[in-house]
């Protein structure tokens, strides 16, 4: 490496001193920044955010993420050089991609690509997910037609990404981008949303080369103590996590 080589890489190290603070639990929607801040190397210190206690409804917290949900994110280094909270995944993946110029293309057609598959994971894969989750493992009371409806939803998003996962090895098209840092952590938790690899062979292709990039495996196993600790039978607990009303 020559001088003029050894100035620009100290320069990119003296821009992102101070850490970024993510604001997160152990979640899909959180892994997708865990992940993002891993693959590109920003140091990072996590706040944890515990959704059981009701610190989401805080009002520190509520100034960087209004809608009372986490993941979200102050980097201390935003544009022009002051801070920045960023708050919803979507907008927290592509600040950072743009922020690095990593894994979110400039090219316009490429990123017209990766922002069809980042929205269709935010307004599709995750939210159904989510209510299949919820209605197989978590609701008080069994709700049949509930059950099906998800679980039959989340089977036809897999076969949508079965179809584009034959046609590219990866969402967007040919290179692992942001899409697939938001759709990995969803889609690892199929056997919770009643579905089979089997049924889906590109999908399961897909899921093994993701989670073998050694930043997405750090990315999901950030360790959150007292994520371990909460019961899910807890009335309390369950209270706070599924009877929010406005505040």
């Amino acid at each position: 490496m020559n001088l003029d080589h050894l100035a620009d890489a100290l320069g990119v190290f003296m821009q992102q001193v101070d850490p970024i603070d993510l604001y997160f639990w152990t979640t899909p929607n959180g892994w997708k920044i865990s992940i993002m801040l891993e693959e590109c190397g920003l140091p990072y210190r996590v706040r944890p955010v515990n959704l059981a206690k009701g610190e989401q409804f805080a009002p520190a917290f509520l100034k960087i993420s209004p809608n009372n949900r986490m993941p979200a994110i102050v980097d201390p280094d935003g544009p022009g050089g002051a801070p920045i909270s960023v708050f919803e995944s979507g907008a927290i993946l592509q600040y950072l991609g743009r922020k690095c110029g990593k894994f979110y293309p400039q090219d316009e057609r490429a990123r017209v690509a990766v922002e069809e598959w980042l929205y269709w994971q935010v307004g599709n894969l995750g939210p159904m997910a989510g209510q299949a989750h919820h209605f197989r493992l978590h609701a008080p009371e069994q709700v049949p037609y509930a059950i099906a409806r998800y679980t039959d939803e989340c089977n036809r998003l897999y076969g949508v990404m079965e179809r584009r996962l034959a046609e590219q090895p990866f969402l967007a098209g040919s290179e692992y981008t942001i899409a697939d840092m938001a759709c990995v952590g969803w889609a690892s938790r199929w056997e919770r949303q009643g579905q089979s690899p089997a049924q889906f062979p590109h999908v399961e292709r897909w899921l093994d080369t993701v989670r073998a990039r050694p930043a997405v495996e750090r990315g999901m196993h950030i360790w959150v103590e007292e994520a371990s600790k909460v019961d899910m039978r807890d009335p309390g607990v369950r209270a706070v996590l599924f009877n929010q009303r406005a505040r």
